[in-house]
């Protein structure tokens, strides 16, 4: 059996797919996925998992060196926010419009779709390298 982070099969073999500049998204249990974009949905109910759940579990594994978050985060779910700064202090971030980050998805390796509820806890993930 699997000794690492993520044992979820599919997000497992995503993340080791991953090449620099790939992009992974993570949202709440409402954002709307491209048909062209592989979902990995671990949604179970209201709230689970959580999406800092899921967060916290990918950067176990996935090195990243930017992350795309919507604008609207900042007025409609500033605690998701700084929940997110307090996790990745030293990674850049990007504000782009919430279309914006939607119409992203298209481009990214796959939407993992967690229990999440409160608006606007989508984040894009860009991959870097490791060595």
């Amino acid at each position: 059996m699997k000794k690492t982070a993520v044992i979820n099969s599919n997000l497992s073999r995503v993340i080791a797919t991953m090449g620099h500049f790939d992009k992974l998204a993570i949202g709440d249990a409402g954002t709307p996925v491209p048909q062209e974009t592989e979902k990995i949905d671990l949604a179970v109910t209201k709230g689970i998992p959580s999406f800092m759940d899921v967060l916290n579990n990918v950067l176990e594994e996935l090195e990243i060196q930017r992350v795309f978050l919507a604008t609207e985060i900042k007025s409609e779910n500033p605690q998701m926010l700084a929940s997110i700064k307090e996790l990745l202090p030293d990674t850049p971030i990007e504000f782009i419009t919430h279309e914006e980050l939607k119409a992203s998805l298209s481009d990214c390796k796959a939407f993992v779709r967690t229990g999440e509820m409160p608006p606007y806890a989508n984040i894009l993930l860009e991959s870097n390298v490791i060595f």
